[in-house]
């Protein structure tokens, strides 16, 4: 049995109607930047945060829908996650990256030989024959 709770599977006439208004939220303030972007009266630093201002009511009335619930969840899930993440430190970060450096030089020294190998058998050998 599932401990948590059943959640609705689709979005209603509400969640539609708040997104609907966190998109002209987010509209009117960018429109409100570029409308005032000739006017004196109006510095730029206030049209900049009308704009930030925009994009977090834009945000906050989103979050309040069944998608914005979802990605709140995901989004803690995620944190989540991430402390069971066990990094390498400094010393095994350091040896990692040496050997990637060594092999890559390896590689390319390889790829090299096998280039100038593949022009001396087919330029100086193979279209030398026909002459």
């Amino acid at each position: 049995m599932n401990t948590k709770a059943e959640q609705a599977k689709g979005m209603g006439p509400a969640d539609i109607g708040k997104l609907a208004l966190a998109s002209i939220v987010l509209i009117a303030g960018i429109v409100g930047f570029y409308y005032f972007s000739d006017n004196p009266n109006v510095p730029s630093f206030a049209r900049v945060i009308g704009v930030i201002a925009a994009v977090a009511a834009a945000l906050a009335i989103g979050a309040f829908t069944v998608p914005g619930r979802k990605l709140r969840g995901f989004i803690a899930e995620s944190q989540f996650e991430l402390r069971k993440v066990v990094w390498p430190s400094r010393d095994e970060t350091l040896k990692t990256t040496g050997i990637i450096i060594v092999v890559v030089i390896i590689l390319s020294l390889l790829m090299g030989l096998i280039d100038w190998l593949l022009k001396t058998v087919v330029l100086d050998w193979l279209l030398k024959l026909g002459h």
